[in-house]
């Protein structure tokens, strides 16, 4: 008499398994979780970084001369999209233009089909820090997420 081994796996065995993958799955959801927003936190800064030193670049140029400005305009940019569309640099025989951004930049806590200039809360040189409203010019921009960071400020304070 020959004794046949047991191949396979028992339906309590099966669900043994099922039941440690689940709790490792529920386990490591939230560190998931955490990972995707620091990385969105991060990309944040590095927008906001980046839309601000073109900000900068454009009012530099306009006090340096490089490109006309207004005797009554601020000299800040009068849109987010003049820093990739491009402004006319002063006194070029060639029609030159001077680029501050190469893309704009998008808000990550945005919905992705909103323009990328869209996802941004404009704030003019005329409007209080307290209370920034859109105006002529963009002198600052801010994120219009509803959040807070993880370091405990909203994200509109950033």
């Amino acid at each position: 008499m020959t004794r046949r081994a047991a191949t396979g796996f028992t339906l309590i065995e099966m669900v043994v398994v099922v039941a440690l993958v689940g709790i490792l799955a529920a386990a490591a959801h939230p560190v998931v979780e955490l990972g995707v927003r620091r990385t969105k936190e991060l990309q944040l800064r590095q927008s906001l970084r980046q839309l601000r030193e073109a900000i900068d670049a454009y009012k530099r140029a306009t006090l340096e001369g490089r490109i006309k400005a207004a005797a009554d305009a601020s000299g800040y940019p009068p849109s987010l999209e003049a820093l990739v569309d491009g402004v006319p640099v002063a006194d070029s025989p060639q029609s030159r233009k001077l680029y501050f951004l190469r893309r704009m930049p998008r808000d990550p806590f945005a919905a992705p089909e909103v323009p990328a200039a869209s996802t941004w809360r404009l704030r003019s040189a005329d409007s209080p820090p307290d209370a920034p409203q859109p105006g002529r010019d963009v002198f600052d921009v801010m994120s219009k997420a509803e959040g807070t960071g993880l370091d405990g400020t909203p994200y509109r304070s950033w």
